[in-house]
């Protein structure tokens, strides 16, 4: 982990740990007594995981750090919380239960957001914020997942039975997995050159990068954002998110591109250009900023 900076490490400790409560289940092959004992009281012992645990965080932040307030902490429970949520994500996929496909979803949504946070702090760690983690993107983003919950657990409690398509969550498993990997990869090609935010003024050092996965397209971390949001509710086999997902996700990156654009022709000029002109943008029907047409 010496390519990571300090925050990065806390980060990546944080979420192992956190995803360590995969093995409170394990205390059940320990001895007649304690299978009872998950049995009866699996639930106050997962619970009890995630209370030591977060005390522990916050133990460890007075002792080394500041407390609370301190960036350790703000780092730490962010990576701590997405840890538990994957954890808790694999042992629901492992169960038995209806829930399962729920239990996919949740592994895919806190490992996107902690791998937000690790590939910044490894590829461009001058850029580092708490907002890397995109926990706070944006009001509409947190309305956007409340409402993917919502239509779940709602058609999930009228019936259960149409959330238990295997192949439509596979697929959407494996549609999670090509835009993760794409925006990763679009990240790391990238390096300092990559930014979460619009950048208004050409820094020092920014260079126009047409190697790699952006020979493939202009906008690869937006076409692996876009993938992944469909994928999260195949998953969930939520009919009308998909549909509302799939609208709302492509009108937010057509505007984005196209305000995103302006700035990149203003930094570099003719090769931007030529880039535009040989490259397309990734999304289907999203052209880009060309000077002459709407969006």
């Amino acid at each position: 982990m010496a390519f990571l900076i300090k925050n990065g490490r806390i980060s990546l400790k944080s979420f192992v740990g956190g995803a360590c409560i995969v093995f409170v289940p394990w205390i059940s092959h320990l001895g007649s007594s304690l299978q009872y004992l998950y049995t009866d009281f699996w639930l106050y012992l997962l619970l009890l995981y995630i209370i030591l645990y977060n005390g522990g965080l916050v133990l460890f932040s007075f002792i080394t750090t500041s407390g609370i307030q301190s960036e350790f902490y703000k780092v730490a429970v962010r990576g701590g919380f997405l840890g538990l949520t994957f954890g808790i994500g694999y042992l629901i996929s492992c169960s038995h239960t209806t829930l399962n496909h729920f239990g996919w979803y949740l592994m895919g949504l806190s490992f996107f957001h902690f791998s937000e946070y690790l590939t910044t702090a490894a590829t461009n760690p001058s850029s580092l914020t708490l907002d890397s983690y995109l926990l706070d993107h944006s009001r509409e983003y947190k309305m956007a997942a409340v409402a993917s919950w919502l239509e779940f657990f709602v058609e999930w409690y009228i019936a259960p039975g149409l959330k238990q398509y295997f192949y439509l969550s596979v697929c959407g498993v494996l549609l999670v997995l090509f835009g993760e990997s794409l925006r990763k990869a679009s990240m790391i090609t990238a390096s300092t050159n990559f930014n979460h935010y619009v950048q208004y003024v050409k820094r020092p050092g920014h260079q126009l990068v047409t190697k790699g996965v952006y020979s493939w397209c202009r906008h690869p971390s937006y076409v692996g954002w876009f993938y992944w949001s469909i994928g999260t509710q195949l998953i969930l086999c939520n009919p009308f998110c998909l549909i509302a997902y799939t609208i709302v996700s492509w009108r937010f990156f057509r505007e984005r591109i196209y305000e995103e654009e302006i700035y990149l022709l203003n930094f570099f000029g003719e090769d931007y250009l030529d880039y535009q002109k040989s490259v397309g943008t990734g999304l289907p029907f999203i052209v880009g900023y060309t000077g002459y047409s709407a969006l």
